[in-house]
């Protein structure tokens, strides 16, 4: 398994791209230790190094340059099918929600403002890398597991877990999540999905070992789109500001593109895609419509999404977060039957109602470890 992991050990590329003299050479200085570091001091030089037959794993773009500032580079770069999926960080003196709105929009994974913190730009840099990685690592292998799934090739499986665990945990280790949470909200979705798997509206899906093996291996992976949202709005100890909401909740969007993508360069959609996208896309709808990113309504949503997102909510609700503490199992348990029939479905609320005591221990056996 080693052996197939390895890909993680290879030297990553990075394109620094600045104007600055100074700024070009403090970057390459922190980071050619652990990269391979190419360097632009012009908008039109990185569209070139980005196009050529060696093409970076990640550019840092700072946005205030002469003749094409960064937001075009951006724009440009994303546009080209060669170089839309390399990951795009901005580098910018400027620090407003708007300014950074603006350069996630035109697809720019991360923004990090000057003057450059070194621990802060290491960290961001090897979270996309990583990110990268594993996303392309899961689009190479998938055909080749889903035809060495049929033969039970065990240690394939076991390399496609490790994967995915492996994204997910990036997400959660960035936004401060408790340590167990992956392998509770993988629990508690098994046991909400065996418990429908005969209901008339749920068995055409959860009446199948395949669909449900494939819920519980993927929910982890429903926020690894906060992977792309920025510390300061991510880790935030307060209540966000309308601005800041949006951009959080882009983290459906962004986790939905990053399995696209691996989708679409494999060239077809197979069972693992379908699922891993509704999971991280719709998981914060609401049965009555008021959710997002979409505002779906009822049976629009997914069932593997609104099976998420009974999950996600009661593991919130008794977890400790950087913004508040957690709160007893009974009173999550009160806010989720009140909230039967408007956030949620009133059948996956029925079930984990029935499955309480279940959750419960879940939570129990893997609580989190003290801070």
């Amino acid at each position: 398994m080693m052996s197939e992991m390895s890909f993680l050990l290879e030297k990553s590329t990075i394109l620094v791209v600045d104007d600055a003299l100074d700024n070009l050479t403090l970057i390459g200085e922190l980071l050619k230790k652990e990269y391979h570091i190419k360097v632009a001091n012009n908008g039109e030089k990185a569209l070139k190094i980005a196009q050529s037959n060696t093409p970076p794993d990640l550019i840092l773009l700072d946005i205030m340059m002469p003749k094409m500032d960064g937001y075009e580079v951006c724009k440009q770069l994303k546009s080209n099918p060669t170089t839309a999926n390399i990951p795009v960080i901005f580098l910018t003196m400027k620090n407003e929600v708007e300014d950074e709105a603006r350069g996630l929009g035109l697809g720019a994974v991360d923004y990090i403002t000057k003057p450059i913190s070194a621990a802060i730009l290491m960290a961001r840099v090897k979270t996309h890398i990583t990110m990268q990685k594993m996303q392309d690592y899961l689009r190479n292998q998938n055909s080749c597991l889903e035809a060495k799934a049929m033969q039970h090739d065990s240690e394939m499986i076991a390399i496609h877990n490790v994967a995915i665990n492996a994204m997910a945990s990036l997400a959660e280790g960035r936004s401060n999540t408790g340590s167990h949470h992956i392998r509770r909200v993988r629990q508690y979705i098994k046991f909400l999905a065996e418990k429908l798997r005969l209901h008339p509206r749920f068995a055409h899906f959860l009446n199948n070992d395949k669909n449900i093996e494939m819920l519980f291996k993927l929910a982890p992976l429903h926020d690894i789109g906060k992977a792309r949202i920025p510390d300061y709005i991510l880790l935030k100890p307060a209540r966000f500001e309308p601005e800041e909401f949006e951009i959080m909740k882009t983290h459906t969007v962004r986790g939905r593109d990053t399995i696209f993508q691996a989708e679409n360069e494999a060239g077809s959609e197979v069972p693992f895609f379908k699922y891993a996208k509704e999971i991280t896309y719709s998981h914060h709808e609401k049965w009555d419509g008021s959710g997002y990113p979409e505002g779906l309504v009822g049976e629009n949503i997914p069932i593997s999404a609104r099976l998420m997102a009974v999950v996600d909510v009661y593991d919130a609700l008794i977890s400790h977060r950087v913004y508040k503490e957690g709160i007893s199992h009974e009173e999550a348990v009160q806010i989720i039957r009140e909230n039967k029939g408007h956030h949620f479905d009133p059948d996956v609320v029925d079930a984990f109602l029935e499955l309480q005591d279940d959750f419960k221990a879940i939570a129990a056996a893997d609580a989190d470890v003290d801070r």
